[in-house]
């Protein structure tokens, strides 16, 4: 299995690759995430993009108004790519980009020092659990500390059991089920699992 959870394989594939979607196409992810961003409080809403990797769901974001966005990678060429998609989607960059390690948001000030209405990843959380369970529980600790009192988290998965870790400081329910291509009609129903996670109340 390739090692997702090291930055030596995404350095290695984003050397030739230009663009790829992971799990689904971002064209499929945005009316999911859109009750969510109507909700947001203007265009303005601070939006955190974990993994965005050769995504284009920034340029997506972008083009639906939002004007305040992060996009976070571990790679370096990530950032290149996404600075590029985007100059020539619209002739220029606003949006920010930030090289650093999902699972250590708190060791980036940039980020830590901000509040997020809104933080969406596409299999981020399924790369980094293959470091472990602990991987995912420290990502989803520096969302939480940077997540805004009224924000949320939507992260697509291919797991349905990508959220159980009971220790999350997160409440997660699957707000979608997106079913994947089969190549012949008798294979069994698969899918991928899109989540809405909230921070659980505080006691």
């Amino acid at each position: 299995m390739p090692d997702f959870d090291k930055q030596s394989y995404w350095h290695q594939r984003f050397e030739s690759e230009t663009a790829f979607e992971w799990l689904i196409p971002s064209s499929t992810f945005m009316p999911l995430l859109e009750a969510f961003l109507n909700e947001l409080p203007g265009s303005d809403a601070r939006i955190l993009h974990l993994g965005f990797g050769t995504s284009d769901l920034q340029v997506q974001l972008r083009a639906r108004g939002f004007v305040n966005i992060t996009n976070v990678d571990y790679e370096p060429l990530a950032i290149e790519r996404g600075r590029h998609l985007e100059m020539t989607a619209f002739g220029d960059v606003t949006m920010q980009y930030i090289t650093a390690d999902a699972t250590n948001l708190a060791s980036v000030p940039t980020i830590s020092s901000q509040k997020y209405h809104l933080v969406v990843d596409k299999s981020t959380a399924d790369a980094i659990s293959c470091a472990g369970d602990d991987a995912v529980l420290a990502m989803a600790q520096g969302i939480h500390q940077t997540l805004a009192d009224d924000g949320g988290w939507i992260s697509v998965s291919y797991s349905a059991f990508r959220y159980d870790n009971p220790q999350l400081p997160f409440d997660a329910k699957v707000i979608a089920r997106i079913p994947t291509a089969k190549a012949r009609a008798t294979d069994p129903d698969i899918y991928h699992y899109c989540y809405l996670l909230r921070p659980k109340p505080k006691v």
